[in-house]
């Protein structure tokens, strides 16, 4: 029985202090505006905003998914931030060096957790990365819809700050179509509004 209770006491130990460790994602702020355009979001609203959009755009994809992991997949895939930095969606030198960062982060960070545990957030972040199954697809759809979302509401302040084309929307979310046509025909509108409007660069 002694064991048992040293045991427990040490999972909770190792599961506060990633529960603390996380809380530094609510310190890495983002480019993207929120919907008023007041300031940035940080990486924690952005994956309490992704979880929750899992939940009401799920009937929109093509292949079925596993919910629950989803959402755990969106709510974590950004803790990597916390020691690698946010790397801008259009910086092309920030991205030469992010996957190294973000796998040694990763491999820091996860590994506070007791190992299973680790071990399951690891694989989930992983599966994101790779970019190959139906969760992973609509993960990554989730990551790339919700900031174009912020850029609609808050008038493209963001695609107009950086100065983005819509050539390089498109090319970031090419892969959009093969998990939800109405999702993609949506943010072709979005994107056909804000070249209009002159915030987003037509070529």
């Amino acid at each position: 029985m002694d064991g048992k209770i040293s045991e427990d006491k040490k999972r909770i130990e190792q599961q506060i202090q990633f529960i603390t460790e996380a809380d530094k994602v609510k310190n890495i702020f983002r480019q993207t505006y929120l919907a008023d355009g007041k300031r940035k979001e940080n990486d924690a609203e952005h994956s309490w905003h992704l979880a929750l959009s899992a939940v009401l755009l799920k009937e929109h994809m093509k292949e079925d998914v596993d919910l629950t992991k989803v959402m755990i997949m969106v709510l974590i895939h950004d803790l990597v931030e916390i020691d690698a930095g946010d790397t801008y969606a259009y910086d092309e030198a920030g991205a030469a060096t992010k996957r190294e960062r973000e796998v040694k982060a990763a491999d820091r960070i996860f590994g506070i957790l007791p190992e299973d545990q680790g071990r399951y957030f690891r694989a989930l972040w992983d599966e994101f990365e790779e970019y190959e199954t139906a969760d992973a697809k609509f993960a990554h759809l989730l990551d790339n819809f919700q900031p174009l979302l912020l850029n609609d509401a808050s008038d493209g302040k963001s695609w107009a700050e950086h100065g983005v084309h819509r050539s390089q929307v498109c090319r970031r979310n090419e892969r959009i179509p093969e998990t939800s046509e109405t999702v993609w025909e949506k943010m072709l509108e979005i994107m056909d509004k804000h070249v209009e409007k002159g915030n987003l660069n037509a070529d």
